[in-house]
């Protein structure tokens, strides 16, 4: 039989667990509160190559993801279920592949991006479910169509570098606002970065493009001499840029 005094900790002790219990599933806040989205494509042939570990990659930008500007895994309770988004598959495996991973582990990267980004994306109404967030995302991609607004701009992948500038003027002049382009660092016998990724950012209120810098907000620091061992895509620096074209198979 229990002692009568160590009942009330006791309990006192299992209460405490199940409130604990019980918040673990609630979305958390305060650090994760956000102010923009970040609708990011990349291009897979740059991919391929920052990772060189994938075959046959589109020749078409991509979705890498839809993500909050700050926070990760806000509700890490809320586990990604495919079968919510069972009628999004088709355009998801073409628009949203997973470029380094083949099947079966084709979902695990559809389901990083729901557990880090879209549980946080969740504070908003349209985004509030697996099936808004990959389909909104998936519409935004489709509304913003930069695979054709680069061929338009007669920005094309060409064994010929680019400046920095032809990306950056032409985006802002189609979208009307400022985009974050990333570059893959050369490697040390080479002399040219390469467009890896591009982001073009969206308010919270209306999922309307604005740009993705605040106003006087500092630019990125540089990085300094390139470095084979510090390679990672990063904000591009300017000056020439490769865009490279997809191998020839």
């Amino acid at each position: 039989m229990e002692p009568r005094a160590a009942r009330p900790a006791l309990l006192g002790g299992l209460c405490l667990a199940l409130l604990l219990l019980a918040g673990a599933r609630e979305p958390a806040s305060g650090d994760h509160e956000w102010k923009k989205l970040i609708l990011v494509q990349h291009w897979p042939v740059t991919v391929c190559e920052e990772v060189n570990d994938c075959r046959e990659p589109p020749d078409y930008w991509t979705i890498h993801g839809l993500w909050p500007d700050k926070g990760g895994e806000c509700n890490r309770s809320w586990h990604f279920n495919l079968d919510e988004i069972k009628d999004l598959l088709g355009e998801m495996k073409m628009y949203w592949p997973d470029v380094i991973h083949s099947s079966p582990n084709r979902t695990q990267f559809w389901k990083h991006e729901w557990e880090k980004h879209g549980t946080c994306a969740a504070q908003l109404e349209a985004l509030n479910s697996q099936r808004k967030y990959f389909g909104t995302s998936l519409a935004l991609y489709k509304q913003l169509d930069l695979n054709s607004k680069l061929l338009k701009l007669g920005i094309k992948p060409s064994i010929n570098y680019y400046h920095l500038s032809d990306f950056h003027d032409a985006l802002t002049r189609v979208y009307g606002v400022v985009p974050k382009i990333q570059c893959l660092p050369p490697e040390q016998d080479e002399q040219v970065q390469t467009i890896g990724q591009i982001e073009l950012c969206l308010t919270k209120e209306d999922l309307h493009l604005r740009n993705c810098t605040e106003p006087g907000e500092p630019p990125p620091a540089k990085r300094g001499p390139w470095a084979a061992a510090a390679r990672g895509l990063s904000v591009c620096e300017s000056g020439p840029v490769f865009y490279p074209p997809p191998p020839k198979h």
